[in-house]
């Protein structure tokens, strides 16, 4: 049976790549998206998910369509990179806003059908940067490691009720994010010698989504090549 799902971030790079590979699975799938135009033969909601507001209504919107969100992927992010020297309070409150307190307004709107339905799984993308860190990141990188407490914490509140919450970090992957970084300076730190594709984020997504993964909450799993290793 098809469940509901919502990837959100989901027009491009790792976020359409989750929502392609779960619609391949049979799920149904909605994508929320900020600006431009939403994927083809996904059903799309425009949603800044600074916005309470907006969250509110794409969800309205999602539920009306294909029902009760059965599968949260908390995608949606933004970097403004800058060493802290040089960081403005907005930057680094922007970027947090968006990454971290952006999945807590999913997720909250999200659990409470989830304990109605007594199942749910949430994913929430967060990064390599989390744990290792990185110059210039400071802001991109608290985000990132706040969703792994996040996610943590949820998985405890909510096991119970039959749901499951998990964090996926990528290491670098093939987006238009990373389009305009030194490849070769990157690739020389990672023991698999190459960046990942934008599909191998998503199947590994698809798996915790998945009934094989029923037993795993609370997890980090990193798709990075081995470069967050020791992490």
């Amino acid at each position: 049976m098809a469940r509901s799902v919502l990837v959100t971030g989901g027009n491009r790079g790792i976020g359409l790549a989750i929502a392609r590979e779960l619609a391949a699975a049979g799920d149904a799938v909605a994508v929320t998206y900020r600006s431009g135009e939403p994927p083809e033969g996904l059903f799309g909601v425009r949603c800044d998910v600074t916005s309470t507001a907006d969250v509110e209504a794409a969800f309205d919107k999602v539920e009306a369509e294909q029902g009760p969100v059965e599968v949260l992927v908390a995608n949606a992010g933004i970097t403004k990179d800058t060493l802290l020297a040089m960081m403005k309070e907005e930057t680094f409150t922007e970027v947090l806003d968006a990454n971290l307190t952006g999945a807590y307004r999913v997720a909250k709107r999200a659990i409470r059908p989830m304990m109605k339905l007594k199942r749910g799984r949430i994913i929430l993308v967060s990064s390599v940067v989390a744990l290792s860190g990185s110059a210039g990141q400071t802001n991109y990188a608290a985000s990132k490691a706040g969703l792994i407490g996040f996610g943590r914490s949820m998985a405890r509140e909510y096991g119970s009720r039959g749901i499951t919450v998990n964090v996926v970090a990528p290491g670098f992957v093939e987006t238009d994010m990373t389009a305009g970084l030194d490849s070769e300076a990157i690739v020389k730190n990672i023991p698999l010698g190459r960046q990942a594709k934008p599909g191998e984020v998503a199947r590994v997504v698809r798996f915790l989504a998945g009934d094989d993964a029923s037993y795993i909450t609370g997890a980090v799993i990193p798709v990075d090549g081995g470069l967050g290793m020791g992490h």
